[in-house]
């Protein structure tokens, strides 16, 4: 294997993690600017009211979106076991 055929396995790994972390991490930082803004407004520094709702979101953005991270990682699974059976 080159190091061209292994920079560009990298990539598509680099790839797929932000496909497949993206929503989850774009639901948490919405809800903790929203979280934290409403804390800002009515003045109420609670840190533990931040975390009930994150995990709550993060899990419901998992639930939602398995499916598509689990035919993510299959595809990309299969496409890398093609290459390696492809060495031999």
């Amino acid at each position: 294997m080159t190091a061209v055929e292994v920079v560009d396995v990298l990539r598509e790994g680099i790839w797929v993690l932000l496909k497949v972390a993206g929503p989850a991490m774009i639901v948490s930082l919405a809800i903790g600017l929203a979280i934290s803004l409403i804390q800002a407004l009515t003045q109420l520094q609670e840190p533990t009211l931040t975390f009930v709702p994150k995990v709550l979101a993060i899990f419901g953005t998992l639930i939602i979106t398995m499916p598509f991270m689990i035919g993510t990682m299959v595809t990309f699974m299969e496409h890398l076991a093609q290459r390696i059976a492809g060495l031999q």
